[in-house]
C-alpha cells in the first residue's frame, strides 16, 4: 500500500478531510487522463469501471496492488483509469472525483471502492459522498456545482458511449491490455499473461 494510500485511509478512518480548495476542476481537467504508472511505460492497461461495481472493488482491492508492485511501480506498464458509471451515484461518485485536485483523485477512488457498501446502500448516497469528497478537499457547495456541471456529464457520458464503440465495453470492470480484452475481475495471474504477452510484442 502506498504512502498516498495509506494518508487517505487516515483521513477516512479519524474523519479527517483536507482543507477545502478553492473551487472545483474545470471541465478540461476534470476529463483528463487520470493515470497510475510512468507516462513511458511500454504497456497501457485501460480500465473501465464503476465506483458502485463490487467486482471493481474487489479488483482494487486484491488483484492492482500486485499489478502496481509488478509492473506499475517498475516502469513496465501505466494504468489508465477510465470512468463508465453504472447507475446514477455511481455517476455522481465519478464526478464528484473528477472536481476534485488531480493529486487528490486516486485517493478518492480508493475511499469510494473502500466505502462503497455505505454510500450504494444509504438512503442519501449524495449525503454519502458530499462526506467522502471532504477527504479531496471539497466543500458542499463544490459538489453541487460539480454535480450540476452539464459538460462534465456530457464528457462522461461520451467516454461510456466511445469504449462501447471501440472496445464492446457493456459491464464492468473491463480491460483493455494492448488490444487484449479482459472482462470481469479475474485473477493476476490473467494480467499477468496479458502484460507479459504485450511485452513480448513491444521487445519485437
Amino acid at each position: 500500500m502506498s504512502r498516498k494510500i495509506v494518508f487517505y485511509w487516515l483521513l477516512a478512518m479519524f474523519g479527517w478531510a483536507l482543507p477545502a480548495v478553492a473551487g472545483i476542476a474545470s471541465t478540461t481537467d476534470a476529463l483528463a487522463e487520470r493515470a497510475i504508472g510512468r507516462p513511458d511505460a511500454p504497456v497501457t492497461i485501460i480500465e473501465y469501471a464503476s465506483l458502485g461495481c463490487s467486482h471493481c472493488a474487489d479488483f482494487h482491492k486484491t488483484t492492482l496492488p500486485r499489478i502496481k508492485a509488478e509492473y506499475l511501480d517498475t516502469g513496465k506498464a501505466r494504468l489508465v483509469f477510465t470512468d463508465f458509471p453504472l447507475g446514477g451515484a455511481a455517476v455522481a461518485a465519478a464526478m464528484v472525483a473528477r472536481c476534485a485536485p488531480k493529486s487528490a483523485y486516486f485517493g478518492l477512488i480508493d475511499t469510494f471502492f473502500r466505502e462503497q457498501e455505505r454510500w450504494m446502500r444509504s438512503r442519501d448516497p449524495i449525503k454519502e459522498i458530499e462526506r467522502i469528497a471532504r477527504f479531496g478537499g471539497l466543500s458542499e457547495q463544490d459538489v453541487r456545482e460539480c454535480h450540476d456541471s452539464q459538460p462534465l456529464l456530457t464528457g462522461l457520458r461520451e467516454q461510456v458511449e466511445l469504449a462501447s464503440r471501440q472496445y464492446g465495453v457493456n459491464s464492468t470492470p473491463t480491460f483493455v491490455i494492448e488490444g487484449a480484452v479482459i472482462v470481469g475481475a479475474q485473477p493476476f495471474e490473467a494480467f499477468r499473461d496479458a502484460i507479459e504477452a504485450a511485452l513480448k510484442k513491444k521487445a519485437k
